[in-house]
């Protein structure tokens, strides 16, 4: 017999604030979706002429403005750098931090702040280097710093929370087994750590891929793709811009998707490993 729980008077006025949200939230996401299907004849507005894949056809052919494809391949490979610096930088700093040592808080505060600092004048203030040292901006050298001092920080915030709740008595066993530092880094922690990793993969990778401000001054003569699409935004007037905006937005959920595809799958495997069932926890 199911038991009827009552819900509070509460219920309600949060779940319309909810709806509100997610409407606020995915709203305009969803019209960008559904006018990137409008007909060869269709404007930037409703109502909608017609339906058809021609203008994602049209996205990758040669446009008269824009660099649809070099601006993707550009921000895919930034990203992928800046996510797997973010990761193994992030990695060895909690280990790192696990053990006090002098200045150590003086080091993370200087870590951190660029979280504080308006992303434009670091932007700004890291293209204005590269012009005094005479050195040429580029999407893969000032602006992966940009990215970087972006990206970092909350990598390291992850690690830094993850270590803070990791149970050593793991790596005391394995010393306590002969195993020798790296061994114990590598078939121990690496393991236990692999969730936590990939979601500081996910945080590097995202915030890389569609960061702007702080491309702005750094990425030189090529733009990335959210540079492009800004770009496209004055001079593109047909739907190929939604159709950009769609095929954008679903590889950032296919990537999400695959990080947690991902993470399940290590959990899996490791419970498979574990006789008891009894995963180790972070």
């Amino acid at each position: 017999m199911r038991v009827r729980t009552k819900r509070s008077r509460s219920f309600y006025p949060l779940a319309i604030v909810f709806g509100l949200f997610v409407l606020f939230l995915y709203g305009p996401m969803s019209t960008i979706v559904i006018l990137s299907f409008q007909g060869p004849d269709g404007g930037l507005t409703f109502p909608m002429n017609g339906v058809s894949l021609h203008w994602f056809r049209n996205l990758f052919e040669t446009q008269a403005v824009g660099d649809f494809g070099g601006s993707f391949q550009r921000s895919l490979i930034l990203g992928l750098i800046a996510m797997v610096l973010t990761v193994v930088i992030s990695f060895t700093a909690g280990l790192a931090f696990r053990h006090r040592f002098r200045g150590s808080s003086g080091v993370f505060y200087l870590a951190v702040a660029s979280l504080i600092v308006p992303s434009i004048l670091i932007s700004l203030g890291i293209g204005l280097v590269f012009t005094i040292m005479g050195w040429q901006p580029a999407w893969y050298s000032s602006g992966l710093g940009a990215h970087l001092s972006w990206t970092l920080p909350f990598g390291l915030l992850i690690m830094f929370a993850v270590f803070n709740r990791f149970d050593r008595s793991y790596e005391e066993a394995a010393r306590d087994l002969g195993a020798t530092p790296w061994q114990t880094i590598r078939h121990v922690v690496l393991p236990i750590l692999a969730p936590s990793l990939v979601g500081v993969g996910l945080f590097g990778f995202t915030l890389s891929y569609d960061e702007f401000a702080r491309s702005l001054m750094t990425a030189g003569t090529f733009n990335t793709l959210p540079l492009e699409i800004y770009g496209m935004t004055t001079n593109v007037t047909t739907p190929v811009l939604y159709a950009l905006g769609t095929v954008t937005t679903v590889f950032s959920f296919v990537v999400i998707a695959t990080a947690i595809i991902g993470v399940h799958v290590i959990r899996h495997r490791r419970a498979r490993q574990i006789p008891n069932g009894r995963q180790p926890g972070v």
